[in-house]
């Protein structure tokens, strides 16, 4: 699953949150339940806007691989 990062205009806060592709959240409370924080004075219905964020490449593990050694078959 993605991170997104939510920006709520009513106290200026930007939440990143954690959620399938097809999600989409529209109110401050849904945003605090998925960061699992409290939402504070601001009320839950306020809305927010999801910011588009850089995507960051994930780079999988190799057992057993170390960079300075010459060329080996990698075991995945």
């Amino acid at each position: 699953m993605p991170f997104y990062h939510y920006f709520c205009p009513t106290n200026g806060k930007t939440i990143e949150v954690r959620h399938p592709m097809d999600v989409r959240l529209g109110t401050w409370a849904a945003v605090c339940l998925l960061a699992q924080i409290e939402p504070g004075g601001t009320l839950g219905n306020a809305p927010v806007q999801r910011l588009v964020s850089r995507a960051v490449p994930t780079v999988p593990r190799c057992r057993y691989w170390d960079k300075d050694k010459p060329s080996e078959t990698l075991e995945l």
